[in-house]
């Protein structure tokens, strides 16, 4: 039975503070990758901006979780905030893909993957600068902005796609389904270990501690090898033309 409290709340009410603990638990995943200087609380508060905003436009018809449908909202918010911050600008993001297409290109070219140092080495940076980019690189798997959807109006196309699986746009709907057969191809050829964090972390969502505890590893070793499959999937995606600078 509701209390009186909460039988006297707006549904869209209820939908906002029932999923408040998920706001946290997203900025915490994300907040793992960043710098001490960043304020968790302003992502937290960007995080709940988000999921007011999902509850004002959530339609239950659609038979979709509003979980769902929040998280992306959420993510998007705390992301945005990031940007404005510029820890995802543009300039960041062209970083991130050097640091890949190196790291690749040099693994090839050395028959092995490439230690941190020999990458820093070949873009002619200092190591210290080569983790901050790596931190950075945790962050976002793949932003709108990756995917070729940098305007406004492209956004909101790729958001109806996502919160309405009716939604007719062939595009997104092709797209989206490219993205999610060369991931799955491309998880399925990462190191066993690599792998199992991807599925650990992005499937089962525990955190880098649970994860380290499962494989008796540090967790410090569990976002090492999380950042290198991070990495393989961004440069597998990057080489088939699905992201751009």
């Amino acid at each position: 039975m509701k209390s009186p409290a909460k039988r006297n709340r707006h549904p869209k009410e209820d939908l906002i503070i029932d999923n408040l603990p998920y706001v946290k638990r997203i900025v915490n995943r994300i907040s793992i990758h960043l710098p001490p200087s960043v304020e968790v609380e302003d992502l937290v508060n960007a995080g709940v901006i988000g999921l007011i905003s999902a509850a004002e436009r959530f339609d239950p018809s659609r038979d979709k979780k509003f979980i769902t449908y929040a998280a992306f909202r959420i993510r998007g918010a705390v992301l945005s905030e990031l940007r404005s911050r510029d820890y995802l600008s543009r300039s960041n993001r062209r970083k991130i893909r050097e640091m890949e297409r190196t790291s690749v290109a040099l693994g090839k070219k050395l028959g092995r993957e490439a230690e941190d140092d020999e990458v820093a080495r070949e873009l002619n940076i200092s190591l210290d600068e080569f983790y901050e980019i790596k931190k950075l690189a945790g962050i976002s798997f793949i932003s709108l902005e990756d995917l070729g959807y940098s305007s406004r109006d492209d956004r909101d196309s790729l958001r109806s796609y996502l919160a309405d699986s009716r939604a007719e746009d062939a595009f997104a709907h092709t797209r989206i389904r490219e993205i999610e057969n060369t991931v799955a191809k491309a998880i399925d050829e990462l190191p066993e270990k690599e792998r199992l964090v991807v599925t650990l972390y992005y499937w089962e969502e525990l955190t880098m501690k649970e994860i380290g505890k499962v494989l008796e590893i540090s967790e410090s070793r569990v976002s090492q090898i999380h950042s290198k499959a991070v990495m393989h999937l961004r440069a597998k995606l990057d080489g088939d033309g699905l992201i751009w600078d």
